[in-house]
């Protein structure tokens, strides 16, 4: 299926237009949108807390004994930790929410999320418990990847679904504005928090953002509680009450020269066709791995290796998540016009060739350069190319299992790209001692992204109640 704009059935993708033609449709589809925001805003004052912890802080109040390198190393494994939780919480939850509904499903990981966040603020330190401070962390983080493992996925599911067509890419990218919001404000309150000396800020300073994380958590599961589902959830759900109202015909007997007949479910099983999960998950390794060397392993890099002020790190990244309340919508919006597969394409492309220039600058340790550096980048990776694959990835999957077979590929593809790129690349920076293998690996993980392109379809303007898989 090489264009499924043309695809598109007439009474099918108005069921969202329908629902905002009404008064109180659109007030549903602000609160949709505002959990959504609010949601993803979690998730992401988590990871970027959690990334500038681990580059700033973590390393000397949970591995005080050892080197810095090797404290850095394994500030990064527990990081990395929470990943391997989140295919289990996508499998779990996606499911469910291809089953009961994406707003069961939401209420029930933000909480998770919200909890363990805040309780990482206060865990004793090494120098209090011993070795139950990381065990402790490593614990929480687990807690945050099961739930995780299904908000981010979950929130794009259902605003995707709520969005009309020709403004589904640049709706969905609210999903992105969410992220950068969770990135902005982490980094602004980290850089009052940095304010403080530094034997403050590694005593107790640190625990402040987990602890005020809970606001937005609290808010968030309170707004989701009272969001309807989305139309595209409930139409399926009338049609297949229809269905299965109607009377089922008698089985026929089927001779050795006949062919069996295809049921609905055997078409739309969970594992019925693939090709849509492999693209999804490359294009997802695309992303996600120079997303978080982008915003997350820099961080320890220029501050422990490079011996960079920490505020020139952090000020990068607040400047980078204010560009993102542009750059984020501006590339729903071009995939809205031009298609999702090109401007996608086009991202991967540009990281590529931002990959072996970044690093190499890095070691002029000026702070113009390096702020420069992690704004450019994270206004490619973490920003940019994650305002396109929002609506992207809904739209390559059926509706019967699009929350669990998106969900599992996001999070697979975060497990090999993402949830190990800084521990790999701390890794290749203790064996190396230089920045060129890191670039390359920066490289090749946007090159994935790049050539799935290729075997990707074009589905701007899907019908999101198709059945089956774009491909």
């Amino acid at each position: 299926m090489s264009d499924l704009q043309s695809s598109v059935d007439s009474h099918k993708q108005s069921a969202a237009e329908q629902r905002l033609a009404t008064p109180e449709g659109r007030l549903e589809f602000i609160k949709a949108t505002l959990s959504c925001w609010l949601g993803t805003t979690m998730e992401y004052v988590d990871f970027a807390l959690y990334g500038l912890a681990t580059g700033l802080v973590f390393s000397k109040v949970f591995f005080p004994n050892v080197t810095p390198t090797v404290a850095l190393l394994s500030s990064f494994a527990t990081y990395s930790v929470g990943f391997l939780a989140r295919p289990i919480g996508a499998i779990f939850f996606g499911r469910l929410g291809d089953r009961k509904g994406r707003k069961f499903v939401l209420v029930t990981t933000i909480a998770l999320m919200g909890i363990s966040t805040t309780l990482i603020g206060f865990i004793p330190s090494y120098a209090t418990i011993g070795i139950w401070a990381p065990l402790i962390l490593v614990m929480l983080r687990f807690v945050q990847g099961f739930g995780a493992g299904a908000e981010l996925s979950g929130a794009t599911v259902m605003l995707g679904e709520y969005a009309p067509p020709k403004h589904r890419g640049l709706i969905a990218s609210i999903i992105g504005i969410g992220s950068n919001s969770g990135t902005l404000i982490a980094s602004a309150v980290w850089l009052l928090v940095l304010m403080l000396d530094d034997e403050d800020v590694v005593s107790w300073g640190w625990r402040i953002p987990f602890i005020l994380s809970a606001v937005i958590a609290i808010a968030a599961t309170l707004i989701r509680r009272h969001v309807r589902e989305t139309p595209v959830f409930e139409q399926e759900q009338n049609e297949l009450k229809q269905r299965q109202a109607q009377p089922q015909p008698q089985p026929q007997t089927v001779t050795s020269t006949q062919s069996p007949v295809e049921t609905p479910s055997s078409k739309t099983s969970f594992w019925a066709r693939n090709k849509a999960f492999f693209v999804m998950l490359g294009l997802r390794i695309g992303e996600n791995g120079p997303s978080y060397l982008a915003q997350g392993f820099v961080i320890g890099y220029v501050v422990e290796s490079l011996k960079v002020s920490k505020t020139v790190a952090t000020s990068a990244v607040f400047i980078a998540s204010l560009l993102g309340f542009f750059v984020i919508p501006f590339a729903g919006w071009l995939s809205d016009r031009y298609g999702r597969r090109i401007v996608y394409r086009w991202f991967c492309f540009l990281l590529m060739l931002y990959a072996v220039p970044a690093y190499m600058f890095l070691e002029t340790r000026d702070p113009f350069i390096v702020a420069s550096i992690i704004v450019i980048g994270m206004c490619l990776a973490s920003l940019g190319i994650f305002g396109v694959q929002a609506a992207y990835g809904v739209e390559l999957f059926g509706v019967r299992n699009r929350y669990s077979k998106m969900a599992l590929a996001k999070e697979l593809g975060g497990i090999l790209s993402g949830g190990t790129a800084s521990l790999v690349a701390s890794a290749l920076l203790k064996h190396y001692q230089t920045w060129w293998p890191i670039a390359i690996y920066f490289a090749a993980m946007a090159g994935i992204g790049f050539f799935t392109t290729f075997f990707a379809p074009e589905t701007r303007g899907r019908d999101l109640n198709a059945v089956e898989d774009a491909i």
